[in-house]
């Protein structure tokens, strides 16, 4: 079963992992559910462990990179879950329906094999206040078509509710906007490998280069000041929470 991370996922769960902050957000919505189904697993970032997980991937790539322990892990496709109806108390899909070949697929697929929430952690591309668009335009509009509004959730899911999740300035998920306030982590490739937006746009070696030079000159800090006073900053990423009559309270 290939995936797109059994390329580009090779130590990803090095720069992939659980900002506590962003978790407590995530679970605050968990209420009372014992089994949890996260759908496009990755390697096993914001898992609630003291519950029942089970883990499904399709990249083989990002299981192998798991830690030890009890989750059962799936090597399956969001869009085909290999479970029966109302399996599961909650639902996770963590920065993931953008990557789905069929995100409505996905979605109706999480409804069926839930009783009770689903929680979704996604960003608003349009929404972002991202200073490395300037460097990288392609970033501004690469994930624009494949996003779901708060409309296309709702058609599959039902009524959500939104919530803005700010990323912290010292934020260690290594997702796209997380060294918001450290720019010169952009220029390592280690730090890019985890961020699957680098693998789909051209002329990255033309805008990094023009981010040294204005980090090095000090010109970033004079063009982006705003940000660095700040403790944390909404860059469009929210929480899309669905209202169930049963939610596992």
């Amino acid at each position: 079963m290939s995936a797109l991370y059994d390329t580009i996922g090779l130590n990803y769960a090095s720069g992939r992992r659980t900002d506590p902050r962003i978790a407590k957000e995530i679970h605050a919505h968990l209420g009372r559910a014992k089994t949890v189904l996260n759908v496009g697993a990755g390697s096993g970032s914001y898992e609630p462990t003291h519950l029942k997980i089970t883990a499904v991937e399709p990249s083989l790539e990002l299981i192998r990179q798991r830690p030890a322990s009890d989750v059962i892990v799936v090597q399956a496709h969001a869009e085909d879950l290999p479970f029966q109806g109302n399996t599961f108390d909650v639902a996770l899909a963590i920065l993931i329906v953008h990557h789905w070949s069929n995100a409505q697929k996905g979605l109706s697929e999480m409804r069926r094999v839930t009783r009770g929430k689903i929680i979704i952690f996604t960003f608003d591309p349009l929404a972002t206040d991202f200073w490395l668009s300037d460097y990288l335009p392609e970033l501004g509009t690469l994930d624009q078509k494949q996003m779901l509004s708060i409309a296309d959730f709702e058609t599959v899911l039902g009524p959500v509710d939104r919530i803005n999740v700010p990323i912290p300035h010292d934020c260690i998920d290594g997702l796209l906007c997380a060294y918001w306030c450290r720019p010169a982590a952009y220029l390592e490739p280690d730090v890019r490998r985890s961020m699957s937006s680098f693998s789909k746009i051209s002329n990255v070696t033309e805008g990094l280069q023009r981010l040294e030079d204005d980090i090095q000159t000090g010109e970033w800090a004079r063009k982006y000041s705003r940000f660095l006073d700040q403790d944390s900053y909404d860059f469009g990423y929210h929480l899309v929470v669905t209202r169930d009559a049963n939610q596992c309270r």
